[in-house]
């Protein structure tokens, strides 16, 4: 995604189609990213490596929660 981050491409989807959610995937570790300021407390991510079930049981969580994930990202942009 040249020019563009992650949560840079998360907000604009989520301003395309409201409720949308978001999962965020790196292989940055997830203390990295929250020091660094990348993703908003509360927005679901996913480190790298994972199995198939882990990736199942955060898509399933991400899809039960709230709108948490697409207010996080809506507040920054």
């Amino acid at each position: 995604m040249p020019g563009m981050s992650g949560p840079d491409v998360a907000r604009r989807l989520v301003a395309l189609r409201a409720g949308l959610k978001v999962l965020f995937v790196s292989g940055y570790a997830d203390a990295a990213l929250g020091q660094h300021g990348v993703l908003e407390p509360g927005v679901a991510f996913l480190a790298k490596p994972f199995t198939v079930r882990e990736l199942a049981r955060k898509i399933r969580a991400v899809l039960d929660r709230a709108g948490v994930e697409a207010e996080s990202l809506t507040r920054r942009a």
